[in-house]
């Protein structure tokens, strides 16, 4: 091999030409297909320099060459379909510096399988994939003067091979690559899917008159086939995923050591071997799709060093995973979903079968086109999920949990996150975006597309996205401007108001439901229908819940025909305020025990009486624990309050004394359940005493605060 082959093999690393003299026969496996096959041109100069002259074998004998002028071309018919593998071009003086390789199965309509830039003459051999009965130099740009030359035009494949009815393919090169179905261009036009399997036959005629053509699955087992069918059946195709831990984000599903245990792996290769057989040929199959997540998981499993052998043993699982299936499959490619581009380098790495990547972007979806730009990739992707900012995307609002974007908002993500997608042309094959999901809760209403079965304003800008418009479609009420007061202060049990502009842009008639998500409180995140009246002109009195902690209240606005707008903010609810004197603010306070560390203690005596909720009295934790505070002089009292923390207590009693020695009790009870207790204190006396008797949880006794008002 000449010094300047090995210079141009090198360049192979970092542009999409390969500059190398080769013999041709050098790969083995490649047969010459174009030998002698008829060839024809968009020119010739003269009457010596025929298309059939870069066709004969003859490499420096004969040639083609074309008229002085760009755009010209030369193709050879193989006689019949084959899959393609390289395309070698010997190139006279007059070589083109521009140009495609081109294939057809009728000789009229193109798909570009590669695409040459800066090209400097010689010997180009060019890796393709795809396949066509006619293959193409297309001239866009020559080096010289002249017109394009060729000694000698040699495609190689597997002679008479077809692909599977509608075979799914990676063709192209490096930055013009494209997903092909049954040899036609494919771009994903998808959504994840999230209702029941069962539900696939109600639900999927509305995925397709959305315009979405996919949908992804995190997981393939024998109920997939009914959603396959399903799928099929409206002509929609399907990314099957396979699960692997920790996936889904951080500790999600366990934390298998993928250096060690080869039981697992053998395991989930033998399983998804199954499943990838029992589907190989279903005609909804897209691709499949190994892992979610993972790369990120693992760091809430492993740490420093032992965390990079986890990862680079998991890619190198994955591409285990990837070469068994291509064996089982070799008609529809291979992905692996995470959920940074930084998890690419790992793929690049350790997962060479993989045939694109695929990565879950959210509100950072518009930043992958550079970061694979940046990353010097040599592969394409698809986006497995984004639209609206997430919980770890924003900021937080007025009562420290992340700010909801609003329906509108949430909308304009998704345009601009296709926007962004169809942007990267030629690399970005395309999206799957999040979530068409069913579930009212606070997840739901925060990403699904239709919570409840109703259609958001964001279900019609990805219909607007993937069709071009909406026209005639009735859509959702519009609501803006929401408001909550007090935002941060609502008392347990009273009302707090809601402000809201809602417009419906149809003119239909509006009805209204307010509902409430512990999520943030209780870590409850159903959606419950609050207590509420209308006040009139877009206000709404809600009745607070009496749980302690921040709560999220939903406004929803329906008009009738299936839509709905969404609004949500947080609102604060804290202990009801009690008249009268705060007799035992910064008084002396003692107790039996109190933690000296544990999360945010020391949680001493004193921090129960100091005013603020955010600070706490916490016992050890065992039973029984008093709680006293000294008033300074004998009081006239009238109302006690206890503002408790998740460990509260479910059985105690008041005692009240005169000297610190003899006490009564004035209440008791054994059905505490925390939150707030507020009681009727009719006594007069310099100390009073909390004895607890019996704990509500399995920690001890904290209070953020005692109130004694007279």
């Amino acid at each position: 091999m000449s010094g300047r082959s090995f210079l141009a093999l090198g360049a192979l690393l970092a542009s999409s030409l390969t500059t190398v003299v080769l013999a041709p026969g050098a790969h083995a496996a490649d047969a010459l297909l174009s030998q002698g096959r008829p060839a024809t041109a968009s020119s010739q100069e003269g009457a010596g320099y025929t298309p059939a002259a870069a066709v004969d074998g003859d490499l420096t004998g004969t040639r083609w060459a074309s008229q002085w002028s760009d755009q010209q071309w030369l193709q050879v018919d193989l006689g019949r379909s084959a899959n393609l593998s390289r395309v070698v071009l010997t190139w006279e003086a007059a070589y083109g510096k521009d140009y495609e390789i081109q294939a057809s199965d009728n000789g009229t309509d193109w798909r570009t399988l590669r695409k040459v830039t800066g090209g400097d003459g010689g010997t180009d051999d060019l890796a393709v994939a795809g396949s066509g009965r006619y293959v193409r130099m297309q001239g866009l740009a020559r080096a010289t003067g002249y017109g394009y030359s060729l000694w000698e035009f040699q495609v190689y494949g597997s002679a008479g091979g077809t692909q599977a009815p509608g075979a799914v393919k990676v063709e192209g090169g490096q930055g013009d690559w494209r997903l092909t179905v049954g040899g036609q261009p494919y771009t994903v036009k998808g959504v994840t899917w999230g209702p029941a399997i069962a539900d696939a036959p109600t639900y999927l005629p509305d995925v397709r008159a959305m315009g979405a053509n996919t949908i992804r699955t995190w997981g393939t087992d024998g109920s997939s086939k009914a959603l396959l069918d399903a799928a099929a059946a409206n002509g929609i195709r399907v990314i099957n995923g396979f699960w692997l831990q920790p996936g889904g984000g951080p500790g999600s599903g366990g934390c298998v050591n993928y250096v060690t245990d080869t039981t697992y792996k053998n395991d989930s290769l033998s399983q998804f071997a199954q499943w990838v057989e029992a589907y190989k040929s279903h005609p909804a199959t897209l691709m499949w799709n190994v892992g979610n997540e993972s790369v990120l998981g693992l760091q809430n499993c492993y740490s420093g060093s032992e965390l990079e052998a986890q990862r680079n043993a998991y890619t190198s699982f994955v591409n285990d995973v990837a070469r068994k299936i291509h064996s089982i499959d070799p008609d529809h490619p291979v992905t692996s979903t995470d959920a940074w581009t930084g998890a690419w380098p790992y793929y690049r790495r350790n997962a060479p079968d993989l045939d694109l990547y695929a990565v879950n972007a959210y509100n950072g979806v518009c930043k992958v086109r550079q970061d694979w730009i940046d990353g010097g990739y040599t592969k394409p992707y698809v986006i497995t999920e984004t639209g609206p900012a997430g919980e770890w995307e924003v900021p937080n609002d007025v009562n420290g949990v992340p700010d909801e974007p609003t329906d509108v908002q949430k909308a304009d993500a998704y345009t601009k996150a296709w926007n962004c997608v169809t942007g990267h042309q030629g690399v970005a094959l395309g999206a799957t975006l999040f979530h068409y999901g069913t579930e009212h809760d606070f997840g739901g209403v925060w990403f699904n597309l239709v919570p409840d079965r109703m259609k958001r304003l964001s279900y019609y800008a990805v219909k607007r996205a993937y069709t071009g418009s909406t026209a005639g479609d009735n859509t959702p009420p519009v609501i803006s401007t929401m408001s909550v007061s007090p935002a941060s202060s609502a008392p347990a049990g009273g009302e707090f108001t809601v402000r809201a502009d809602v417009r419906d842009p149809d003119g239909d008639p509006v009805t209204y439901k307010v509902f409430l998500s512990g999520n943030y409180a209780s870590g409850d995140k159903r959606l419950v229908e609050a207590q509420w009246r209308a006040t009139g002109s877009g206000t709404f009195a809600v009745t607070a819940p009496q749980k302690l902690g921040v709560w999220k209240v939903y406004l929803q606005a329906e008009d009738g025909h299936g839509n709905a707008g969404i609004e949500t903010r947080s609102v604060k609810v804290v202990a009801p305020p009690v008249s009268g004197t705060n007799l035992a603010l910064n008084r002396p306070a003692t107790a039996s025990s109190s933690q000296a560390s544990y999360g945010d203690c020391p949680c001493t005596p004193q921090l129960a009486v100091d005013g603020r909720a955010d600070t706490r009295w916490a016992s050890d934790w065992s039973d029984p624990q008093w709680f006293q505070v000294d008033l300074g002089a004998a009081k006239a009292l009238r109302t006690l309050q206890l503002v408790w923390d998740p460990a509260y207590a479910k059985s105690y009693a008041v005692q009240v004394s005169d000297d610190g020695t003899t006490w009564r009790s004035v209440y008791s009870t054994a059905a505490g359940d925390g939150d707030v207790d507020t009681v009727p204190l009719p006594a007069t006396a310099r100390y009073v005493r909390l004895q607890l008797t019996a704990r509500g949880t399995g920690w001890g006794y904290s209070l953020h605060e005692l109130g004694i008002y007279g």
